[in-house]
């Protein structure tokens, strides 16, 4: 074989090579990431007020909590939720202009087994 046709055997490969690793480049220079916002910040956490608490016996069988109400403030609350026992079910609120009721029922509150009242909520 010619030393001209090996040189331009090679020259062909080299060109290939080239072109190929052209395209991946090009192909991998389209990847774009969208903008993101990050950092850190901290503002204050304050309490609710409770007070007027009240609890709903069950008219059937008294030893059974059917409900609790009480008044918070600020009367903002969007999500308010109450436990009446350490450990035990959170039960799902709703405030009417700082009026809430808990519905205590599912699962069934007892007299006995609601020891604390713990109330918690956000805006």
């Amino acid at each position: 074989m010619s030393v001209i046709r090996r040189r331009s055997r090679t020259m062909i490969v080299l060109l290939l090579a080239v072109a190929l690793g052209a395209g991946v480049f090009a192909y991998a220079a389209t990847n774009t990431v969208p903008g993101s916002n990050a950092g850190s910040g901290s503002g204050a956490i304050s309490g609710y007020t409770i007070s007027a608490v009240a609890y709903t016996l069950n008219a059937t069988t008294p030893t059974n909590l059917d409900q609790v109400a009480f008044t918070i403030a600020p009367t903002a609350a969007t999500t308010v939720k109450a436990q009446l026992a350490a450990g035990g079910s959170w039960y799902t609120c709703a405030n009417a202009a700082g009026s809430v009721t808990c519905n205590t029922t599912s699962p069934q509150a007892t007299v006995a087994a609601a020891t604390q009242l713990t109330v918690v909520a956000t805006q």
